[in-house]
């Protein structure tokens, strides 16, 4: 069995085996190298037998591994990106640690262009954004009509995001309302009363005094918008280096990013018609390793729904 593809821009005048590689991270470079020498890769109707060769914007792939092997199917993976829902307008996934969400170089490595290279279409688009280091659900628009209607959704808070984290200290159950100000230069943020509004609804989960586990409610959508009201409120995220707390960090030197999760995302009714596929459903990404461990290491009892 074969799948078909068509090369996006992000993968334009790139080696074979280099993208074909960028697409499946769960093929071996061997396996890889074998079926291109084999002549089991076509590119253009044609059998390529050179992992050097280049590829081009429209062409068309063939590649011996079947779509569930690939893992683009609605259960699946694409590289370690987990896919929560795969329908017609819309993709739903689970957002890996570690990978941005948009490419920040020609042909760099990120979600949409994973997305892009696997759907043949430079169409896809995410709607929101997650930081690199950020894991959790993430929407993506497949079409035109579905990504202005989910633009208008965020733009206009109908939609709740959930997120969980880590945070240094003993938390409360907190709205915290304090504007945010962008210093675009450093890419930092501040609270500051120059800033625009933003607010977090916090509510501790677990604590064992020293660490807790809270849930976060983003009621305005701000860059860093989390990461800064917690260490407001004197509860910095575990593992944030740049507004989290030092001494935590070091003495909890394995955490080597924000423990910070998307963890729900749920759309109301009487969504646009490209939209009707998610009406009124909520969409969980399951907590990564990292997160797990950590939180039953300090014994908080948490159990995902």
């Amino acid at each position: 069995m074969s799948y078909t593809f068509t090369v996006s821009l992000d993968n334009d005048d790139r080696r074979l085996d280099r993208t074909l590689r960028s697409i499946w991270k769960n093929i071996t470079l061997g396996e890889i190298m074998k079926a291109i020498r084999k002549g089991d890769v076509r590119v253009n109707s044609k059998r390529v037998r050179q992992p050097g060769t280049h590829i081009y914007s429209g062409d068309e792939l063939v590649v011996p591994w079947a779509l569930n092997e690939s893992s683009c199917h609605p259960h699946g993976s694409w590289g370690n990106i987990k896919v929560i829902y795969h329908g017609t307008n819309v993709l739903i996934l689970n957002k890996p640690a570690g990978i941005l969400v948009q490419p920040d170089t020609p042909n760099g490595d990120s979600v949409i262009s994973r997305v892009r290279a696997m759907i043949g279409s430079n169409i896809p688009a995410a709607v929101h954004r997650l930081d690199r280091n950020t894991s959790g659900v993430l929407a993506v628009a497949l079409h035109g009509d579905s990504l202005r209607a989910l633009e208008d959704l965020f733009r206009n808070r109908n939609v709740r995001k959930s997120y969980l984290a880590v945070v240094v200290g003993k938390a409360h159950d907190v709205i915290i309302d304090a504007p945010l100000l962008k210093d675009c230069n450093n890419n930092i943020v501040s609270v500051s009363e120059n800033g625009l509004n933003a607010v977090t609804k916090c509510s501790c989960i677990a604590s064992d005094g020293i660490f807790s586990l809270v849930r976060l409610e983003l009621l305005t959508g701000r860059t860093h918008q989390a990461r800064v009201h917690l260490a407001h409120v004197h509860n910095p995220i575990l593992g944030d280096r740049k507004y989290g707390s030092f001494q935590a960090n070091r003495l909890m030197k394995n955490i080597s990013r924000p423990l910070l999760h998307a963890y729900e995302l749920e759309f109301f009714n009487d969504l646009h018609s490209s939209l009707s596929e998610i009406e009124g459903k909520l969409f969980r990404a399951e907590l990564p390793d990292d997160f797990i461990n950590f939180i039953a290491l300090r014994g908080f009892d948490f159990h995902e729904i």
